[in-house]
């Protein structure tokens, strides 16, 4: 009979994923990702089968190891900004705004 995963473990996996998804320099890729990984764990936190739980777990664990090679190969070869991001960092007050038609 196998047993599921401790909540402390479930917990540790799930925001190394979150770090992992957002170390993209793509932006996309790292929408897209930290997205699927939310959506895999309340998968699994609403699983009710300990051994299916386990099946999903070990398989995050899986996909963490790939996810992080993935985030090193996008962070050498990322691309150029995309006009969304360019947006975003406007937005921040910390960011002193200059005008080009002064």
């Amino acid at each position: 009979m196998a047993t599921a995963p401790c909540r402390r473990s479930i917990l540790n996996l799930y925001s190394s994923l979150l770090r992992t998804s957002s170390s993209f320099s793509s932006y996309n890729f790292r929408n897209y990702f930290v997205a699927k990984t939310q959506e895999t764990f309340r998968a699994l936190q609403a699983e009710s089968d300990p051994e299916r739980a386990r099946s999903m777990y070990e398989e995050a664990k899986k996909e963490l190891g790939v996810l992080r090679r993935s985030a090193i190969v996008n962070q050498i070869y990322g691309g150029w900004r995309l006009s969304v991001e360019a947006q975003q960092t406007q937005r921040d007050p910390d960011v002193i705004k200059e005008r080009g038609d002064n």
